[in-house]
């Protein structure tokens, strides 16, 4: 592959990966909030059962609704996110292995002795 193909393909892979990374931030918020409405849902029924709030068949179904559908969005999210972590390590290894096949010669080295080198090599 051409120097130029390899760093549009590199380009490429770094849009993925900052794409990846925002989906990973995302899925973070979610899975906090997932753990407020368990948490929420959980201790509104703690109150009810011990006695300090009143009864209230609404709240508690609202509760219970929370609870569960945290729960739900919980385990979701953290399977979205394990998928969502593979992928970009997959996606920056792929970037490692395509910048590892440019010819990238060192800033202020003499181009004789680059090119002696690459033939050692």
């Amino acid at each position: 592959m051409a120097d130029n193909d390899l760093r549009d393909e590199i380009l490429r892979l770094e849009d993925r990966i900052d794409d990846l990374a925002e989906a990973m931030a995302r899925s973070r918020r979610i899975s906090q909030i997932s753990k407020i409405a368990i948490v929420g849902g959980l201790m509104w029924i703690l109150a009810t059962i011990l006695g300090a709030i009143a009864f209230v068949p609404a709240a508690t179904i609202i509760a219970m609704a929370a609870m569960i559908g945290g729960v739900v969005l919980f385990g979701s999210t953290t399977t979205t996110a394990k998928e969502t972590l593979a992928a970009m390590q997959a996606t920056e290894a792929h970037r490692a292995e395509l910048i590892g096949e440019m010819q990238l010669r060192v800033v202020g080295e003499d181009p004789e002795e680059q090119h002696r080198r690459s033939r050692c090599e």
